[in-house]
């Protein structure tokens, strides 16, 4: 790391207090434009990424409803599986390139997209026996012989895919750490067009089944990835890439210790709304309320996605400015975002307030179906709500490095208090799919108001310190006393 750690720190503080006499509106424009930058790109990726696993699904369904019914159960439940884990995994990366880019160690940004290669890599092959056994394990599961073997075919296929999220999540991370965002929107955009084709080609045209549908899909996973790989390593990254190192293989502890942290927060939230839909179809006679809360929870997915790219944006900002050394400009922006993002939830809710079962009828014809979607739409439109700040006070944690803390909140909030009291309301009480899903929404208010008080109640002036000290003390070769001596003089 170039340059004195203290002349660093007070250049950046500089720079941020003449930026704070700017008018308010003039600031929250700025802001406003930073934080799209990251936030939009975010967005359109996270839509493309949700539309291949649908454009596959759907050529899947021409093949055979065996075929279907295997290829929705390894996506929604091991694919969906091993991305949470990566995914969560992969954020510790955002900490580490966001605060480290803020504070212009360019040097050390590249070092540390391969140090987390290395974990996530290690980490895809201790999940690599759910796909290889996922025959067996689903025939013990209690799945029909058929349905388990079409699944052990396609998770063989869906191998790849486990090691493009390394590649993916993690070359995401490191061009959105440094505002690098439209080559990833671009490739993207790319990769679905080639994916729909290549899929009826090869599916529809030369009808090669199950192998011409993965084909299909595990090259619109990995195009963007040789893009992406392509721009950081030939030359459009030249402050931040200097080559690989032998230094990736040095300090893994922190990394992984950071990884985990990460991997358990965002894991926990991620299944979250899984669990809601296992607790749903244990009830009796739950047929309609699975196909409601499918459709309520398939809206609420695609709403994610919006909420992704504000987690995104909130990350990368918070982690940015505490490396940059401003405290201030760092509560700024988790302002802006946050009401961002709330103003388009709060739309969202007023929306499916309105219209509530009418919506249902672009997925069903089922008259059943469409009442019990118009009976859980005030619990969506309060979910879409939630979620509008939710994941923003998620990403805060993600760019302070906060990982742990929010771990634990996570834990007593979603399976200490919310699924327990949503299978109180929902069996004892009889309030069926209305009592699970608002005890999970209780449980989802509860973390929200506590990572609030967390953000409220944190010291940013030390949280720039803590930020940076961690960097120094944790990757480099800077005693940790030396640091603290530095700053305080």
């Amino acid at each position: 790391m170039e340059g004195n750690p203290k002349q660093k720190l007070l250049l950046g503080r500089e720079k941020a207090s003449e930026e704070e006499e700017e008018s308010l509106a003039k600031r929250v424009w700025k802001e406003s434009k930073v934080m799209w930058i990251v936030a939009a790109p975010g967005i359109f990726t996270r839509f493309t990424t949700f539309g291949i696993s649908v454009i596959s699904q759907a050529f899947v369904g021409h093949i055979g409803s065996t075929q279907l019914a295997a290829f929705a159960l390894v996506f929604t439940v091991l694919i969906r599986f091993a991305n949470g884990i990566l995914l969560g995994m992969a954020s510790a990366l955002t900490t580490l390139c966001g605060q480290a880019y803020g504070a212009k160690e360019y040097d050390m940004m590249g070092v540390y997209l391969q140090r987390s290669w290395i974990v996530l890599f290690l980490t895809a092959l201790c999940l690599l026996p759910l796909l290889i056994f996922t025959t067996p394990i689903m025939v013990i599961l209690g799945q029909e012989k058929s349905i388990a073997e079409a699944a052990g075919t396609i998770s063989l296929w869906s191998i790849p895919i486990l090691f493009a999220y390394i590649v993916s999540f993690n070359c995401q991370t490191f061009l959105q750490s440094q505002n690098k965002n439209v080559i990833i929107s671009f490739l993207a955009a790319f990769s679905i067009i080639i994916h729909l084709f290549l899929s009826w080609l090869l599916t529809i045209k030369f009808k090669l089944g199950i192998p011409g549908a993965m084909t299909s899909t595990i090259l619109a996973y990995w195009i963007p990835n040789i893009g992406q790989l392509i721009f950081i390593t030939c030359g459009w990254c030249p402050k931040t890439w200097h080559g690989f190192s032998f230094l990736a293989f040095k300090d893994l502890w922190p990394l992984v210790k950071l990884s985990l942290s990460s991997g358990v927060m965002l894991c926990l939230e991620l299944w979250y709304n899984t669990i809601l839909v296992l607790l749903t179809g244990n009830m009796k006679n739950a047929e309609v309320e699975i196909d409601a809360l499918s459709i309520c929870l398939n809206i609420n997915g695609w709403e994610m996605m919006i909420s992704f790219g504000f987690m995104a944006a909130s990350s990368v900002r918070v982690a940015n400015e505490l490396g940059r050394g401003s405290s201030k400009a760092a509560k700024f922006s988790i302002v802006v975002t946050v009401v961002t993002s709330f103003t388009i939830g709060f739309v969202l809710f007023l929306f499916f307030l309105f219209f509530r079962e009418r919506v249902a009828y672009v997925f069903t014809s089922n008259e059943d179906v469409v009442i019990a979607v118009g009976d859980l739409s005030p619990l969506l439109a309060i979910s879409l709500l939630l979620n509008s700040v939710q994941p923003v006070l998620s990403g805060v944690a993600v760019g302070a490095g906060w990982q742990s803390i929010v771990a634990y909140v996570n834990i007593g909030c979603y399976y200490i208090i919310g699924i327990p009291i949503g299978m109180v309301l929902g069996n004892i009480f009889n309030w069926k799919v209305k009592g699970i899903w608002i005890g999970m929404l209780l449980g989802t208010l509860i973390q929200t108001i506590i990572l609030i008080i967390i953000t409220c109640k944190t010291n940013w002036d030390e949280q720039v310190f803590d930020s940076f000290s961690s960097r120094c003390f944790l990757f480099t070769r800077f005693p940790l006393k030396q640091i603290t001596m530095r700053y305080k003089n």
